[in-house]
């Protein structure tokens, strides 16, 4: 009993010891990361934004920490109308940090659920602002980074008197209400389908004109062709009686053009398996056979 009284004795010595070197210790530390409000009688009298040891005075002063750094806090999601008047939901997120400790605590008490508070109002308007001067299909089409950083420059300096500062709005997801996705997916797939049926219907109609000029073409080809082969041939058979006429002016040419002819004559009555020719004897094949010519 003695033993458990002496050192109960003992830790409230401890204990008070503790609480006077909290009370009474005018040192403050500061990190890198943080500031610290030096507070007398309620107001800040003076902010320690540099790492290291300060002093404060005990009893009359009061020390605040508050971050230094920046802080990514996530946005309830919230529906918007666009432009053309159709309804999406967006899901955001905010960077940002306190750039004015003191406006910070004067203004939202240090309390970081406060400054989300007012930061979720504040986007949320913003995204309504850019939404709504924008249609639907643009929104879809254009998530190229132009629409987080509109809404960005869009809050402007709605913040400063909370001493925050806004870096960046980002969109997490950017999409269509469940209610009214399977009639606007089915929209535009319709909408896809026309274009697509344009794209083949001009498709088909450029594929006829080629074709059409290239029947055109092989036609040009195939008759100017014809038209060149009609007069070779022409040529030629001007060229063969020339040759006959100028055989049959001369005696001696003429003489023997009758005399093949009239082979080529014999051979061709010479067919199948009967090789004999009777000829009258006063025939000119007779006559030349004969060497009687």
């Amino acid at each position: 009993m003695k033993t458990l009284t002496k050192f109960m004795r003992n830790m409230g010595i401890i204990v008070i010891v503790l609480l006077a070197v909290t009370i009474f210790n005018p040192l403050v530390v500061t990190k890198s990361n943080e500031y610290s409000l030096i507070i007398q009688f309620g107001k800040v009298v003076r902010v320690e934004n540099s790492a290291g040891p300060s002093l404060r005075i005990p009893f009359l002063q009061s020390v605040q920490k508050i971050p230094k750094y920046k802080m990514i806090s996530d946005l309830y999601p919230s529906d918007v109308t666009t432009k053309d008047k159709k309804v999406m939901t967006v899901d955001s997120f905010v960077i940002w940090d306190i750039n004015d400790p003191v406006k910070y605590l004067a203004s939202l008490n240090a309390s970081k659920e406060k400054a989300e508070v007012r930061l979720g109002n504040v986007v949320y308007n913003s995204i309504k602002n850019v939404l709504s001067s924008t249609n639907q299909a643009d929104i879809i089409s254009g998530r190229d980074g132009n629409l987080a950083k509109t809404i960005t420059e869009n809050i402007g300096d709605a913040m400063d008197s909370y001493g925050i500062h806004i870096y960046a709005v980002e969109t997490k997801k950017l999409d269509l209400p469940d209610s009214n996705k399977e009639s606007v997916y089915q929209r535009m797939i319709s909408e896809r389908n026309n274009i697509a049926a344009q794209y083949t219907a001009d498709g088909d109609y450029q594929s006829s004109l080629i074709k059409n000029e290239t029947d055109k073409t092989v036609k040009e080809t195939i008759a100017k062709a014809n038209a060149e082969a009609e007069k070779i041939k022409a040529e030629g058979e001007a060229r063969y009686m020339q040759i006959l006429s100028d055989a049959y002016n001369d005696e001696a040419k003429a003489d023997f053009y009758n005399y093949v002819r009239s082979l080529d004559a014999l051979k061709a009555s010479m067919k199948g398996d009967n090789k004999t020719v009777i000829l009258n004897e006063d025939s000119e094949l007779a006559r030349i056979l004969s060497g009687s010519w």
